[in-house]
């Protein structure tokens, strides 16, 4: 069976080849021997603000080639513990959140009936619909833990249903997630009113505003959604715009006074242990980065993490 990860560095400059994630040799459909296939999926039309993030995909595979296989602070070796490939990017039809959330869902059936854990580039939040109708399928309702300046739990946004500001009710709606379960963490910003927020409370979710997520040490906000999961399969969204722009300028919604990079760093890595059926990184839009590129440096890096809790994982598929 195949063992897949990056070239070997000492053999030529990480900078050659063609751009795969991580270095990681490009392998479609094919489960063989895959724990971890990340896959991009370069879709923005569903962005109330800024776009740009269909460009988020390529942005973070170009900035993921300086990733080192061992990580100091949880002392595993990622890319020795896993089998990694990038998938390659889904079908997306530009304009038409609705029907790409299906194409989504279709496109990774291959990974998640397989037990292959995918990490998702995106894309705008919207995205994470089509997500979690792939994995709820296999694994029925699941356990949101969300980082992100938003809580993404509202009705329309400009009479649009399918939306990025909609789609965990979107995914309420349909069965997908159990909010008694869920975590949402990092909201930030102003509102449109105090509901923004007291409507996701009432619908079930744990939320966590940014400036009590800051003031919760890791271990507490670990002890929070360990406990809130459970049991249950969980599903892990990170949203950069969780990130103040100071550190992350290159999002479509940026909203001041967000986490630090360590700070979230501490955050997912308070979660080694847990088990997550998947994982996304999404809203990088590299034309509002800076010239280098230092949000889709910090989204490749954040991707790390989130590999380093699979590779941790005490069972790898809920």
């Amino acid at each position: 069976m195949p063992h897949y990860g990056p070239a070997d560095a000492s053999l030529a400059p990480r900078y050659t080849g063609v751009r795969t994630f991580a270095r990681c040799p490009l392998v479609q459909d094919d489960p063989d021997g895959v724990d971890v296939a990340a896959i991009g999926v370069p879709f923005d039309t569903a962005t109330s603000n800024r776009p740009g993030a269909r460009f988020g995909p390529e942005a973070i595979r170009a900035q993921s080639i300086a990733l080192r296989p061992y990580n100091p602070a949880l002392q595993v070796d990622v890319f020795e513990r896993l089998s990694i490939v990038d998938g390659g990017d889904l079908h997306i039809t530009p304009g038409n959140a609705e029907r790409t959330a299906a194409q989504i869902a279709e496109g990774l059936a291959w990974t998640t009936h397989a037990g292959v854990t995918p990490i998702v580039l995106g894309g705008d939040h919207s995205i994470v619909l089509g997500e979690l109708r792939a994995h709820a399928a296999v694994h029925g309702p699941l356990a949101v833990v969300l980082l992100d300046a938003h809580a993404d739990t509202w009705e329309h946004y400009y009479g649009e249903r399918y939306f990025h500001g909609t789609p965990f009710r979107r995914a309420l709606e349909e069965g997908l997630i159990d909010p008694y379960k869920s975590v949402l963490a990092g909201m930030r910003g102003g509102l449109y009113s105090a509901k923004d927020l007291d409507e996701p409370r009432a619908m079930g979710f744990d939320i966590i505003p940014c400036d009590e997520l800051r003031a919760t040490p890791p271990a507490q906000y670990a002890e929070r959604v360990r406990q809130r999961v459970g049991d249950a399969p969980a599903f892990l969204s990170f949203d950069i715009d969780v990130i103040d722009p100071a550190f992350a300028p290159g999002t479509g919604t940026p909203e001041i006074a967000g986490l630090l990079p360590h700070e979230a760093q501490a955050f997912l890595r308070s979660l080694a242990g847990m088990s997550f059926t998947g994982f996304d990184i999404v809203e990088v839009s590299p034309i509002y980065d800076g010239p280098g590129q230092i949000t889709a440096v910090l989204a490749a890096n954040i991707a790390f993490e989130l590999l380093s809790l699979r590779a941790l994982a005490t069972t790898p598929s809920p």
